[in-house]
């Protein structure tokens, strides 16, 4: 394709702005019209002007046509195609500008062109990196805690048949963080590189522990004697348990903290125990007595304070 200089066309400058291009080409449009214009080449000179406007009056066709030239169309049709089976044949005669595939890869997909040519023809054969891919993977607490290695099985390949992954859960991930897999992805075109397969974490639902941040938290039922008058209790931790000391006069909901005992990390996060009394059930003989003696002996009203004003 000839190369064409519409800003020459017009008359205008290559940085002319969108008013200026306006203006020369109604000047010019009402110049060349064919049904107005004495000009002998009237008609071939008002379609030469509408095409050049039509270029340089679209923002995404003038940048197009400002790096490539002639080849501006070309190189719009590969991008939308994402240069899958494209193929460009060109014969660079004289006042042609070249269309230059490396620059359009290093541009768009960060890959490279290589030319092959014979004679008046050449074919570019392109290679640039596959697309990475995304999926999800869900772990369990423990996991994060001392990190360990998960099969996953993907999607069937070219052949048919599943794809299986050995997995390394490095310790302390989080949700939402990724696990990026180096040339899973999606294969690279000509000799470009796969893509990588990037795994977001997520925790499954813990029937004990629930997770804000690094901090992982335990609601522990206790008896209301265990509460009232202190207590040892074994609390099961992510990575082992504990003997946890219950305090004197623990009321319910009281919270009390393990430092460092959370997720790890750089800086680990905490693991909190919210205490819990039960009450137990009035069903039996010996059980409402024990609540008759508590009414009769204990000098205890749940509501003395209730509505006061600190």
């Amino acid at each position: 394709m000839a190369f064409k200089d519409y800003y020459q066309i017009l008359g205008v400058a290559r940085d002319a702005t969108d008013k200026d291009i306006k203006r020369a080409y109604h000047r010019l449009a009402r110049k060349f019209h064919p049904d107005v214009s004495k000009e002998t080449d009237a008609e071939s000179r008002f379609k030469e002007v509408k095409e050049a406007y039509d270029v340089l009056h679209d923002a995404q066709k003038r940048a197009a046509y400002d790096q490539y030239g002639a080849d501006w169309q070309a190189a719009q049709q590969a991008e939308a195609q994402g240069f899958h089976h494209y193929q460009y044949q060109g014969n660079n005669s004289a006042g042609e500008q070249p269309f230059d595939f490396d620059d359009v890869f290093q541009s768009m997909f960060g890959g490279r062109a290589r030319t092959q040519s014979g004679g008046r023809r050449s074919r570019a054969h392109f290679d640039f990196p596959g697309e990475d891919l995304r999926a999800r993977i869900q772990i369990d607490l423990e996991d994060s805690y001392r990190g360990t290695t998960r099969t996953i099985t993907l999607g069937s390949d070219s052949g048919g048949q599943a794809r299986t992954l050995n997995v390394r859960i490095p310790r302390g991930v989080m949700p939402g963080q990724h696990i990026r897999l180096a040339g899973q992805g999606n294969p690279g075109m000509g000799s470009g590189a796969n893509g990588d397969l990037l795994l977001e974490v997520s925790f499954q639902p813990h029937p004990l522990y629930r997770v804000e941040g690094r901090d992982v938290y335990l609601t522990l039922p206790v008896a209301p004697w265990e509460a009232a008058l202190g207590a040892s209790v074994t609390v099961p931790l992510p990575e082992g348990s504990i003997d946890l000391k219950i305090p004197a006069n623990s009321a319910n909901g009281r919270r009390l903290r393990l430092k460092g005992k959370g997720i790890p990390g750089k800086v680990p996060g905490d693991f909190y125990v919210e205490l819990s009394v039960v009450l137990p059930a009035a069903n039996s003989t010996a059980a409402k007595q024990a609540y008759n003696t508590f009414k009769e002996t204990l000098d205890f009203d749940p509501r003395a304070n209730w509505g006061s004003r600190a």
